[in-house]
């Protein structure tokens, strides 16, 4: 499948190139328990396990018991490697896996993929870093049929134990978009057509607002709101309208009634 999505990203009507790396492609559960869940799901497709070599006894054996059950592959590592590639040095447990998501790609992919006429509804995180946000945000996306969710690999959590926990493990079926930052990401959404707006406070109302058939939705950081260089690309901002003292929503709950109001707004 890499060597299908790389043949696809160098072709002359692509957008941009965007490394393709094993993180566009699956997600990396650790902690004997989610691996022992991930293996217990037959819905999802556990590409592989890595145990650390520190790892023996009952533990070992009821997790490659259960791999074997599924015919996934078992690999040996050191503590150190375990702890690298799962990103999390204190909750790994010398075990992790990889789950394919299937609705996982590089932006550049879908862009591609999406051609230059359908219409298409896509909502951007700026530096929201609670991963229980996140992980809320991607499950209301995905309720809501939106197209995607782009994820930038920098200045959002991966996706983990607990934005999978927040997301009532819809994570690994989202619609979850890949680039390396934010604004990057903007900059290819602007190339292939879209309009990009902003939620933020002082905006017009998105309730009103005239939207176009292909539209960016940015949610800004918990505090801050949207960075410097996401507002240097947005073309207008736009609100949610408060009532009763209200100042302002929780991303991830702003981000729910944005999703719905985008799904009303394709009829």
């Amino acid at each position: 499948m890499a060597a299908i999505l790389r043949a696809r990203l160098v072709g002359v009507s692509d957008p941009a190139p965007d490394p393709v790396s094993p993180k566009d492609r699956f997600i990396t559960v650790y902690g004997r328990k989610p691996v022992l869940e991930a293996l217990a799901d037959a819905d999802l497709q556990v590409d592989k396990v890595v145990l650390a070599d520190s790892v023996r006894g009952a533990g070992e054996r009821e997790i490659t018991a259960a791999a074997r059950r599924r015919g996934v592959p078992v690999t040996r590592a050191s503590a150190q490697r375990v702890k690298v590639l799962a990103g999390n040095g204190r909750h790994d447990q010398g075990v992790l896996a990889d789950v394919v998501a299937p609705r996982m790609a590089p932006l550049p992919v879908f862009l591609s993929d999406l051609g230059s006429r359908r219409p298409a509804s896509v909502i951007v995180l700026d530096a929201v870093t609670n991963p229980s946000n996140v992980g809320m945000i991607l499950r209301s996306a995905t309720a809501a049929g939106l197209d995607g969710v782009l994820l930038p690999r920098r200045g959002v959590p991966a996706i983990d134990p607990l934005v999978i926990k927040a997301s009532a493990g819809v994570a690994f079926g989202a619609p979850v978009l890949r680039c390396s930052t934010a604004a990057d990401g903007l900059d290819l959404l602007r190339d292939a057509g879209f309009a990009v707006f902003g939620l933020d406070a002082g905006g017009d109302s998105l309730l009103d607002a005239d939207l176009p058939p292909r539209i960016a939705l940015v949610l800004g950081n918990e505090t801050d709101g949207l960075t410097e260089p996401v507002r240097e690309r947005i073309d207008s901002v736009l609100s949610l309208p408060m009532y009763g003292g209200v100042e302002s929503l929780n991303v991830a709950s702003a981000g729910a009634v944005a999703a719905y109001e985008l799904l009303r707004r394709r009829g």
